[in-house]
């Protein structure tokens, strides 16, 4: 039986809260699930688990399918779309209020996370993968297309943000392909994208903490330089901020969106250094 069938036979109503947009193209969840390139020795974490169309084509690919979806509502609709699925636990709780060592418990060693995540917090849930669960190997998402840009964009670009350099310093992010809202129903605003991120240790970065402060500093006013932004944020003398450009041998009229990853790492530890951030 179609998803939108059963849907209708028990009764279903969208939660816009949730930002729940449901696929049931076979041929596109084949090739999201694909991109993460699944193996029969592998568990899958999904979370948004939705009608759970993604599911199950997850778990006809994947060891073992771990699910969390946030609206209890969804069961009678899963408890069919699911039928006969016995490698796959749906779990009915928020994934960001869920503590890192229970998730952990539960799926146990190295895993991948395959979702249609909710537009509204796409950024935070990407961001709790890659810095609290060092098992997660890899991550393929669908996400609104401007953040999958985002997600994916180079230095000195319109897409290119704190986001960026903040996934870069953990994963390999690569666009996969572009989604069609029309592929979605309820048909949602605005088109999307699939992305994938391999987690990978490119940059020797010591202080992750000093790092994430350094790279919110430069991006605190896009259109102000880094020294301009330094200054607001440390509430340092213009002259220490022109020192600190100067010892990373930049231009002084340099601005964050241009600097790269390592740069930023550069940046973090010259300002730890100084104890201008811990």
């Amino acid at each position: 039986m179609e998803i939108k069938q059963i849907i209708k036979n028990t009764d279903f109503h969208f939660n816009k809260r949730f930002g729940q947009n449901f696929i049931d193209d076979s041929a596109l969840l084949n090739q999201i699930a694909q991109s993460a390139e699944i193996t029969k020795d592998d568990t899958v974490l999904e979370i948004g688990v939705g009608g759970g169309t993604l599911t199950r084509v997850l778990a006809e690919q994947a060891k073992r399918v771990v699910g969390y979806e946030i609206d209890k509502n969804l069961a009678p609709v899963l408890a069919r779309s699911l039928s006969g699925v016995e490698n796959c636990e749906v779990v009915f709780r928020d994934f960001m209020r869920e503590k890192t060592e229970n998730i952990e418990a539960l799926l146990g060693d190295d895993f991948i996370v395959v979702a249609n995540l909710p537009y509204y917090i796409t950024s935070p849930i990407t961001m709790r993968l890659l810095e609290e669960f060092p098992k997660c190997k890899r991550i393929v998402v669908m996400v609104q297309n401007e953040v999958a840009l985002r997600f994916t964009a180079k230095p000195n670009t319109s897409d290119y943000g704190a986001i960026t350099a903040s996934i870069d310093a953990l994963a390999n992010a690569q666009y996969m392909f572009f989604v069609g809202r029309e592929n979605f129903f309820p048909v949602p605003n605005v088109d999307s994208a699939v992305v994938r991120l391999d987690r990978c240790d490119k940059y020797s970065i010591q202080n992750h903490k000093a790092f994430k402060e350094a790279v919110r500093i430069a991006f605190l006013s896009r259109r102000k330089t880094l020294a301009n932004n330094l200054i607001n944020a440390l509430k340092i003398s213009r002259a220490e901020a022109d020192d600190i450009i100067a010892q990373l041998n930049v231009d002084k009229a340099v601005r964050g969106e241009t600097f790269s990853t390592a740069d930023f790492i550069k940046l973090a530890d010259l300002l730890a250094k100084r104890n201008l951030i811990k």
